[in-house]
């Protein structure tokens, strides 16, 4: 039994904690004193008031663990992982901040860290698959498209968040990078959308968003990547109303006697919007298509995802597939599959073959199934 502690409990990271509290000795800690009250009444965790941001007071927190997850704010992602590296821990991270994670790549070979980064859905499962494939392919090109939805489509966003609407802004403002024919092109978030069908869900908008992160410079070899997000038809229209008038600008403006960010100001007024209920419905869709060439031959290979939240365990489904994605990496490291010093994407871990199959059994025990070119991998729910 490993002692791990868990930094931040938002939806994921509650999901996070608890699924590990099954096997082992788990403390959660967060500056939102409810969201810790809530793990604290489950009687599986212990709790921790931190705020991430004062160094000292995470080292003492995290010292004594045998691993740390960062499932943090992006915005206070990079910083809280240099810490923890430099602290001397292990730590898998799902915080998808903004920098480029594989700069602490010297700092942790030097104290000896292991750290998994991006390991959620997308990025993270996705990733895990080119980083198979490419193995034992010639890949041509690599696209994921993915979005997390609520069941029921409520006007006008037909959207609900699992995580912070900040970070879901943070998606449609950063210019999306993606690699075509060996070149990196930057285009505008939301742009090139396009219509896709889905036998689960019917018609969705496909646009582009930043997510292939370091794919970028972890796969240079791979002349075409693309990544879009996914969401109803009609919630493109309105974002891209919203940022063109200015409502995601981070510059203060003057209201009356008041200074207000216009991108603070609409997430507090998207937050309950976009909050999802207690108990709520939605779902999690993901495809992923790699092309190249193996053994001579041309070669292509689907995989789909369809979670929908668990009413049994209370687990929405971007919980179940970002955090236990992120729990299944933490047992590749706890268990000794994966024991290589540095930072890690999720791209890297997927090429080890063991890595890859345990990581597939692990989440298809918790029901989280992939299908490969229409057939289930992995194994069924325990």
């Amino acid at each position: 039994m490993a002692k791990i502690i868990v930094l931040g409990v938002g939806m994921v990271g509650q999901a996070i904690a608890l699924d590990l509290a099954k096997s082992h000795e788990v403390t959660a800690a967060d500056i939102d004193e409810i969201a810790l009250r809530e793990l604290r009444d489950t009687g599986e965790v212990e709790t921790t008031s931190l705020d991430v941001t004062e160094g000292g007071r995470l080292l003492s927190a995290i010292a004594g663990h045998d691993l740390v997850i960062s499932a943090v704010p992006g915005f206070l992602g990079f910083e809280t992982l240099r810490t923890v590296v430099d602290g001397g821990r292990n730590i898998v991270d799902i915080s998808f901040c903004p920098e480029n994670t594989l700069e602490l790549d010297r700092l942790a070979k030097r104290r000896g860290v292991t750290a998994l980064v991006d390991m959620g859905v997308a990025p993270g499962m996705d990733h895990v698959f080119l980083g198979h494939h490419d193995e034992s392919m010639k890949i041509e090109s690599f696209e994921c498209l993915v979005g997390g939805l609520p069941k029921n489509r409520k006007w006008p966003f037909a959207y609900k968040a699992p995580f912070s609407p900040v970070d879901v802004i943070e998606e449609y403002t950063r210019p999306a990078r993606y690699i075509e024919n060996g070149h990196v092109v930057t285009k505008p978030a939301l742009s090139d959308p396009e219509l896709v069908e889905f036998d689960q869900v019917g018609t969705l908008e496909a646009f582009n968003t930043d997510g292939l992160r370091t794919l970028l410079t972890a796969m240079p070899h791979i002349p075409n990547m693309k990544e879009k997000t996914l969401r109803y038809p009609g919630h493109l229209r309105l974002i891209q109303a919203l940022k063109e008038s200015g409502f995601f600008k981070r510059e203060k403006i003057k209201v009356g006697d008041a200074e207000v960010s216009p991108m603070e100001f609409t997430s507090k007024v998207l937050i309950d919007e976009w909050t999802l209920a207690p108990g709520e419905e939605e779902l999690t869709i993901m495809r992923v298509t790699i092309e190249g060439e193996e053994a001579g031959s041309k070669k292509a290979y689907v995989y789909d995802l369809y979670d929908e939240y668990d009413e049994e365990t209370d687990v929405s489904s971007m919980a179940r597939t970002t955090g236990y994605t992120c729990t299944a990496a933490a047992e590749l490291i706890l268990g000794g599959l994966f024991t290589r010093k540095g930072v890690f994407p999720p791209e890297l871990v997927g090429k080890q073959r063991p890595c890859f199959d345990r990581m597939l059994a692990y989440l298809a025990e918790r029901g989280v199934i992939y299908t490969k070119d229409g057939q289930q991998i992995g194994t069924g729910p325990r």
